[in-house]
């Protein structure tokens, strides 16, 4: 009898997810547990391996289609069993490498004068109406179409403005709710964006991948969700360097890198205890300060960037978090990261100084209301006790929600983890 294979639920709050390549093609013996093929959804991608052992005997969904969560896309005979018509599994929209040929190919075209550009169509204007409906959870939008009402339209009260179920069964209660206009979609006002080309450029058009989308969508969110406000400081790594040259090995055979950003981790985590508005969000008119220290550690990937969380990082040593980092990361470049490892954060550190670049102004990961950046530790003359000195320096910038933080409280924030940095000592670890 053969096995159907399901799009899993991949998190509480996740619908849908996308295939986005077929490991195994039709015809393909698998073993159980063997990955059958690889997804991606608004929290993270993965590979999904085979729930039974036999033979991949039918592909119902392409590569790059998006299925609610339960729907059938697969299923697995029995060893040996032959399937009705042995064919490589249907292709999408180009998003897997056994399609790169044909999209390189496509990419490389020149687009000319007869060409249609982009501004012909017409265009599309994200707005605030369109991040609640894509961030809104699938009660509301269930109570929303049975009731036939806009939730769209209403002032949710929930983190970033997001429509909550109470929010709209007291809508409907009280009748405010308003249905649904003739058009489908809010009359907006914003001004639609120059042309993307002009007809006659030399261009190549590549659709965005399923990652890079969701990244679009969030940082559009936030930015349209907090004013960012930025503080830099210069910071002297000199006592990082001597510790991390002193205990490198013995972290090693410990089974841990001890690396500059274990260290800066662990510093953080320290002065968040000192200043509890870092680690908050804003609830409406409320401020929701967590009692848990749930550290986001970017980590670029080559199709866009994951930030797997830490929990709980404030009960972790040196040695923990140095674990901690270096798990996660290497679990989310090889795609094995589980859905509640990159949900709950609390506040992220980014590391764009191991590209090369000074410093970075990094855009808030909502709901938080603050994020580290970190810089290129580089040899810098400076000037110590009115003498000149080399010292390994680094610039760290806090992107910051002024909604909440001020630049002074920002600026106190910076300063206790200068100093802790600075004066870093055996026992901090």
């Amino acid at each position: 009898m053969a096995t159907d294979v399901t799009m899993p639920q991949m998190g509480e709050s996740i619908a849908e997810g996308t295939i986005v390549r077929w490991i195994k093609k039709v015809g393909d013996a698998v073993d159980k547990d063997e990955p059958l093929f690889e997804i991606s959804t608004d929290k993270v991608d993965a590979e999904i391996p085979s729930p039974a052992a036999g033979v991949l005997i039918e592909v119902s969904v392409k590569e790059g289609e998006t299925v609610p969560v339960n729907s059938v896309v697969a299923r697995i005979g029995a060893a040996g069993e032959k399937p009705a018509a042995v064919a490589a599994p249907p292709q999408g929209d180009g998003s897997s490498a056994s399609t790169h040929t044909a999209e390189t190919t496509t990419r490389d075209e020149r687009v000319t004068a007869a060409s249609t550009p982009v501004a012909a169509q017409p265009a599309q204007v994200v707005t605030l109406a369109d991040v609640r409906r894509q961030r809104s959870s699938p009660v509301v939008r269930k109570i929303a179409k049975e009731h036939g009402v806009d939730f769209t339209q209403l002032d949710g009260t929930g983190i970033a403005g997001r429509v909550t179920k109470k929010d709209i069964l007291s809508a409907i209660e009280n009748g405010t709710a308003k249905a649904p206009s003739a058009g489908g979609a809010r009359p907006t006002s914003t001004i639609a964006p120059p042309p993307a080309f002009q007809p006659g450029e030399s261009v190549r058009i590549e659709k965005m991948g399923v990652m890079r989308k969701k990244i679009a969508e969030h940082m559009v969110m936030s930015i349209r969700t907090s004013p960012h406000v930025y503080s830099a400081y210069e910071v002297d790594f000199s006592r990082f360097d001597q510790f991390r040259k002193k205990h490198k090995e013995d972290y090693e055979a410990r089974g841990a890198k001890l690396t500059y950003t274990s260290l800066i981790a662990k510093a953080t985590v320290d002065t968040i205890r000192e200043f509890p508005f870092t680690n908050a969000s804003i609830d409406g008119e409320s401020i929701v300060y967590k009692r848990d220290i749930n550290l986001g550690i970017a980590v670029a990937l080559d199709q866009g960037l994951l930030v797997p969380v830490i929990k709980n990082a404030d009960e972790k040593n040196l040695l923990g978090l140095s674990r901690s980092v270096q798990d996660l990361a290497a679990r989310a470049r090889s795609k094995k990261l589980n859905p509640e490892e990159v949900q709950g954060g609390t506040f992220t550190i980014t590391n764009p100084g191991i590209f090369g670049a000074l410093f970075g102004l990094p855009i808030i990961s909502q709901p938080q209301v603050a994020i580290l950046g970190v810089g290129s530790v580089d040899k810098r003359v400076v000037v110590v006790d009115d003498m000149i000195a080399v010292r390994p320096m680094c610039y760290f910038t806090l992107g910051y929600d002024h909604r909440l933080i001020d630049g002074a409280d920002a600026g106190r924030f910076l300063k206790r983890l200068k100093d802790r940095i600075q004066d870093f000592d055996e026992k901090d670890a």
